[in-house]
């Protein structure tokens, strides 16, 4: 069963993260699908942009702890949204978590609606937001960064833009996007291309300088004691064995 819907509309290309029963969890599977779409996009004429968006009530709750992507794909996943000659808009009507923000940071620009709510929850199950950090640290406010990594504290979409998760929040996700969309389908393929190429270069080069690093020490936080634990007490519903 297909885990990413894709529909097309006057140069707009939309994938729609499609497994709500599980949050949009970024299953292997989910990613890889992923990754297979975009690539798709990247290669067909017709593609101007691509929006990324979800069904359901949660954009991602970040990795499925039951079938997690390996480090390595997500980081592939990551860069290959950076990379794509293509913009890619994130629109977010929904919870996004953990691994999910990772998305939103690839991302060249991100709406949301009020609704929406945004938590880096990874040092509450005993791990860190490595991987993700790739995208999102050259992209985020370096104080709001330190608040909401070190605390898994849940914020708005107010804050999400005010800190440069998101470009924008508003009460309608579609409103606040139909200028950028607008926008978009206006503009030349090739001055789309090679305007993104300038704007994500400083991006590309931390994912060259500390992808393999990252990669590594998510890998060794997630075999941790204090990750079985945090993901334990996670799928029990209950606290882990270090709240006080």
């Amino acid at each position: 069963m297909s885990v990413v819907r894709r529909s097309h509309e006057r140069g707009i290309t939309t994938l729609a993260l499609d497994a709500p029963e599980r949050r949009n969890a970024l299953s292997a599977p989910l990613v890889g699908e992923l990754a297979d779409a975009l690539k798709r996009c990247g290669e067909d004429d017709d593609v101007r942009a691509v929006v990324l968006t979800h069904t359901g009530t949660t954009f991602s709750a970040g990795a499925d702890l039951r079938d997690p992507p390996h480090p390595d794909a997500l980081v592939a996943l990551l860069r290959q949204i950076v990379e794509l000659p293509r913009p890619v808009v994130a629109r977010v009507t929904g919870h996004v978590r953990a691994g999910g923000l990772g998305l939103l940071g690839a991302c060249d620009i991100a709406a949301a609606s009020h609704d929406a709510t945004f938590a880096f929850t990874e040092v509450r199950i005993g791990v860190a937001p490595a991987v993700i950090s790739l995208p999102l640290l050259p992209r985020l406010d370096p104080r709001a960064a330190a608040r909401y990594y070190l605390t898994g504290e849940k914020f708005d979409a107010a804050e999400a833009a005010r800190i440069g998760l998101v470009t924008a929040a508003g009460e309608d996700a579609d409103a606040v996007l139909a200028p950028v969309l607008d926008g978009l389908r206006r503009s030349s393929p090739q001055g789309l291309a090679e305007t993104k190429r300038l704007l994500t270069a400083k991006v590309l080069d931390t994912f060259d300088r500390d992808a393999a690093d990252l990669t590594a020490l998510s890998a060794r936080l997630f075999s941790s004691a204090q990750a079985r634990e945090g993901m334990t007490a996670f799928l029990e519903r209950r606290d882990p064995s270090w709240v006080r």
